[in-house]
C-alpha cells in the first residue's frame, strides 16, 4: 500500500505549441534524480544527455509565507531579499565531474520531501542544455490514500502530447517537425521522414496505457545509466524503443 503521502505533479513542455502536457503521481519519498528519470520517460527523453532540476526554493517558501505575513514584512528579511535565488540539482559521479556546478546538489540523494514541501511549489527540469528542453512542474496535491498499492505509483493520470524528438534542436525544431508530417509533402517533410525512418509521426499523440507501462519500466534502466555508468543492455534497448509494439 502507498504508506508516504503521495505527490500530484502537472508538468508541461515548456516553449512549444500545441501544449504537451502531463498529470501524474508519484510516492513524495523519492530522490530528484528518480523524479527526473520519471519526467524524461513521460516526455520521451532516452536518457541521452545531461539533465537537472532548478528549483527556487527561497521563492516557493516566500508564496507560502505570504499567505500569513504581510508581503511588505517578509520584504524586510533578509532571507527573502535572495527570491531570484535558484538551487540546482544534478546527479554527480566520476563521470559528470568536469560538467558539474560546484553549487548544485546531488540529485541521487537528496530527496523530494526536503525540496518540495507545498501544493504550489515549481521546479524545472532542464534535459540536453544544447537543445535546451525544459519541463516545467508544479505541485497540485498532496493526497493520503493507503489503500493504493504502492506498485501502481509512478502513474499518469492523464495529458496530450507526444513528447521530443531526441537531437532535433529544441521545441522551435520540433513544431517545424510537426508541421511537415501534418502536412505530408515538401522538401521539409522528406528530409525529416528520411532522417526518422518513419512516413508517419503524430505527435499529438498521447497513449496513456502505454505511458503507464514504461514508467514502471524506464526509470530503472535511466537511473543505472546515470547514477553507475551502466550501458543499456539489449532488452532494455527493445523496451526504449518499443519492440514490445511490434510483436
Amino acid at each position: 500500500m502507498a504508506s508516504q503521502p503521495i505527490y500530484q505533479f502537472y508538468a508541461k513542455l515548456d516553449g512549444y505549441t500545441p501544449k504537451m502536457w502531463r498529470r501524474f503521481q508519484v510516492m513524495n519519498n523519492i530522490t530528484m534524480a528518480r523524479l527526473g528519470y520519471i519526467v524524461m520517460t513521460m516526455f520521451e527523453m532516452q536518457a541521452s544527455h545531461l539533465f537537472c532540476f532548478e528549483v527556487p526554493l527561497v521563492e516557493n517558501y516566500y508564496k507560502h509565507m505570504k499567505e500569513r505575513h504581510k508581503e511588505k514584512e517578509l520584504d524586510n528579511l533578509i532571507f527573502f531579499r535572495a527570491k531570484d535565488k535558484i538551487t540546482r540539482f544534478e546527479v554527480q559521479n566520476e563521470m559528470t565531474t568536469e560538467f558539474q556546478d560546484e553549487d548544485a546538489l546531488n540529485a541521487a540523494t537528496e530527496k523530494l520531501p526536503r525540496i518540495i514541501t507545498q501544493v504550489g511549489d515549481k521546479l524545472t527540469l532542464q534535459y540536453d542544455f544544447g537543445d535546451g528542453w525544459e519541463i516545467k512542474l508544479i505541485l497540485e496535491q498532496i493526497i493520503e490514500d493507503k489503500d493504493l498499492p504502492g506498485k501502481e505509483l509512478p502513474r499518469v493520470l492523464d495529458g496530450a502530447g507526444y513528447g521530443i524528438i531526441e537531437d532535433c534542436g529544441g521545441p522551435g525544431w520540433l513544431e517545424d517537425i510537426a508541421k511537415a508530417f501534418k502536412e505530408k509533402t515538401g522538401k521539409q517533410y522528406d528530409q525529416y521522414r528520411q532522417w526518422l525512418g518513419t512516413d508517419e509521426l503524430d505527435l499529438s499523440a498521447f497513449d496513456i496505457d502505454d505511458m503507464n507501462f514504461r514508467l514502471k519500466k524506464l526509470p530503472r534502466i535511466y537511473a543505472d545509466a546515470y547514477e553507475h555508468g551502466l550501458e543499456p543492455t539489449k532488452q532494455s534497448m527493445d523496451l526504449l524503443m518499443r519492440k514490445y509494439l511490434k510483436k
